[in-house]
């Protein structure tokens, strides 16, 4: 027993180490990936416009560069036409390819050459020597990712072009057997530098760089040494240094920024330590497939925000991971509604699974549907007819909309709740815009243009505002024979006040919102029948072709597989540690949880709770592989509603702080990107809805899937 304890407090240990580290090595990497394109970006065009400057002024007076290149700077072993004819042609063309990152290496490499003539044949400069460092740093590496090298590297080597495969080849093998040593000599070089003045009586920044040097010299604690010593350098300040050590300091920090980003290479310190940490804790280099196979098994079905939150936090655990979605995609379903209106495309709310755990090497993934979970055997059932045992089952299979027993109505009313869902509303709504431009019957024109959203929570008040902002704005000038501003958008709630969740008040100034919009807004009013010709709403008959589903959701029949309690929506009922009762190896989180977690209140569907969810069972699941079991219970961390009515109008309810109107909006939108799971989709979705602020327009205004 006690060595059983001492074993498990040992793999503890290492695991909270390994933890650790790996958590540096992910903010590394990241940082890498984030800065790095900029930095080289930033260096490319100083370097470029030093050398365009000077070119420029020289074909501008070539009179002047004949007599520089005869008397200032000659060439012993060149005539000073040719002499002048090359520096000038290197200057301009070189800084013109470096500045586009286009043939870079080619460009680099005479622009080497110019830097080394100039200062053993002209002028001995230290700036020389950094322009040398950074033109040997582009021979050697290349152009950054924000380059036209990178934008074309994919077509290019697909081509027939000559010389393109070959040259490919080269620059491969001169990055990975020159860019080692080069790392090593540049390393070495700026700790040569730095180490001299150290014997004369150092200034605070001499001394500082001086103790750096031989940390970077050896490549030991690499990255945070280039990150001190940019910081002394910068913290010395430039006001008081001349105009030369201005230049120079900047050089210096271009360089430590190159390996503080880029890392000390293979043939350094930190690389060896690398390596044996690894051996130390697997974790760091990766689980084997062998070892995986003697590890328990988590299940994660359904990969939402719960899902992915639990499974990312396994990344470092003693386990393998296994998730199931009967789609491939990760779905975004906050921004849904843009897609259905035709502001964004389905692929901008919409991530490959697959990619989201390509670094996770713990995790497989599996394309296909659970139809069921024998509890006895502890496995899944799949719809194939596979089976899938499990040691932890995590259930984050999400809700799908309800209808309350009246299934009837879903051909005619679609909810929102998949990618299908949202490309059907858009093909309808579009559809029914077309369809009256060539109606003729005035009566059945009114029809389609008659739109109603069933529904006054977050998804119906938004759903609402951006179809009458697309008829009132985004289709303006596009038909002849209608005005699309002259569509009715009816939204229509049971309850007395839109938005039950939030506060009255906010309540009533979305409600003002929409109506500014040009929305009918229907309190109090109950939908009795939906059928192909509108809506019975409260007694009166609404005619309309397009009818939309807002007003419920019902969780996945996850309480069935298990045969155990669930309410009236479907969600099973859990324990304070988010298990289900008397089954301490099965979690559900997100909507097809109801926990009570929330200071005694249901938690409620929102994207942060169920990554909150996520996080606490990964934390749960990793105690219990380590023999921990005292972990207190799953509290809900009420990050605030906010729900948004149109371009310039929303609302935000932190509890202790509300808002609404444009700043509103603003606060929405920036949560919103913040929430999307791909950094390129944050940028893609950021520049979609700026283009849109700007000029009302919408790009996606497709119509796919056929006539309805």
């Amino acid at each position: 027993m006690l060595t059983t304890t001492v074993a498990a407090l040992r793999h503890r240990r290492a695991n909270v180490i390994a933890a650790y580290l790996k958590h540096v090595d992910e903010a590394l990497r990241v940082a890498e990936v984030t800065l790095y394109p900029f930095l080289d970006l930033a260096i490319r065009l100083w370097l470029a416009q030093a050398f365009w400057v000077s070119g420029v002024l020289k074909l501008a007076n070539w009179d002047t560069a004949l007599t520089l290149a005869t008397h200032e700077y000659p060439v012993s072993w060149l005539d000073p036409f040719t002499v002048a004819v090359l520096g000038v042609s290197i200057e301009v063309l070189g800084s013109m390819l470096l500045a586009l990152g286009l043939a870079t290496r080619l460009a680099a490499i005479p622009m080497l050459v110019l830097s080394l003539v100039i200062h053993f044949e002209y002028l001995a400069l230290e700036s020389n020597l950094y322009w040398a460092a950074l033109f040997g740093w582009y021979v050697v590496m290349g152009a950054g990712p924000i380059s036209m090298d990178r934008l074309l590297a994919s077509g290019l080597a697909a081509s027939a072009l000559p010389l393109v495969k070959p040259l490919g080849r080269l620059y491969a093998v001169c990055t990975r057997y020159l860019g080692p040593v080069y790392q090593l000599v540049l390393r070495l070089w700026l700790a040569s530098l730095w180490y001299a003045p150290v014997l004369v009586g150092p200034s605070f920044l001499e001394a500082m760089l001086g103790f750096v040097g031989p940390l970077l010299a050896l490549g030991l604690a690499t990255r945070p040494v280039a990150i001190a010593a940019a910081l002394a350098l910068l913290g010395s300040g430039f006001m008081g240094a001349d105009e030369i050590q201005t230049i120079n300091r900047l050089y210096q920090l271009f360089l430590l920024g190159l390996i503080a980003l880029r890392g000390p290479g293979p043939i350094a310190a930190d690389a060896l330590l690398r390596r044996q940490l690894a051996r130390w804790f697997p974790p760091l280099a990766g689980w084997s497939d062998a070892a995986l196979n003697d590890v328990p098994h988590v299940v994660v079905v359904g990969a939402g925000f719960g899902g992915l939150t639990a499974a990312h936090g396994l990344r470092l655990a003693a386990c393998r991971v296994t998730v199931i979605d009967k789609r491939n995609y990760h779905l975004f379903q906050p921004l849904l509604y843009q897609v259905a209106t035709a502001s964004l495309s389905p692929a901008d709310v919409a991530t490959p699974i697959r990619a989201l755990f390509r670094d996770q090497h713990n995790v497989r993934v599996m394309l296909s549907e659970v139809v069921d979970v024998d509890i006895a055997a502890r496995q899944v059932n799949l719809s194939d007819g596979a089976r899938i045992g499990y040691d932890y089952l995590v259930l984050a299979t999400g809700a799908r909309h309800s209808y309350f027993g009246r299934d009837d109505w879903e051909p005619h009313a679609p909810g929102l709740k998949r990618v299908d869902d949202a490309t059907v509303i858009r093909r309808r709504l579009l559809q029914a815009f077309e369809q009256a431009e060539n109606c003729a019957d005035p009566e059945e024109r009114q029809r389609l243009l008659t739109f109603i959203i069933v529904g006054g929570g977050p998804t119906g008040v938004e759903l609402a505002g951006a179809i009458a902002e697309l008829a009132r704005h985004g289709l303006t000038g596009e038909f002849r024979n209608i005005d699309p501003a002259q569509a009715r958008v009816l939204l229509v709630q049971s309850a007395p006040r839109l938005l039950p969740s939030f506060p009255e008040s906010l309540s009533e100034v979305s409600a003002q919102s929409l109506r500014t919009l040009g929305v009918e807004v229907m309190t109090k009013s109950r939908v009795e029948m939906i059928d192909a010709e509108g809506a019975l709403v409260s007694g009166q008959r609404i005619g309309s072709r397009t009818v939309f589903w807002a007003a419920g959701v019902m969780a996945s029949p996850a309480a069935q597989w298990l045969k155990t309690e669930a309410d009236a929506a479907g969600r099973l009922k859990v324990g304070p540690d988010l298990t289900v009762p008397g089954l301490p190896e099965v979690f559900a989180v997100g909507d097809t949880a109801l926990s009570e977690a929330w200071d005694g209140k249901p938690v409620p569907g929102l994207a942060p709770a169920a990554k909150q969810q996520g996080a606490y069972v990964a934390r749960i699941i990793k105690a219990r592989l380590e023999g921990r079991t005292q972990l207190p219970p799953f509290r809900y961390r009420h990050l605030g509603n906010l729900a948004t009515i149109g371009r310039q109008a929303a609302v935000v309810d932190f509890g202790w702080f509300r808002l609404s109107g444009a700043l509103a909006w603003w606060l929405w939108g920036l949560a919103h990107i913040y929430y999307l799971v791909d950094t390129r989709k944050r940028f893609s979705v950021a520049i979609e809805w700026f283009w849109a602020y700007l000029t009302y327009k919408r790009g996606t205004r497709l119509i796919t899937g056929g006539q309805e």
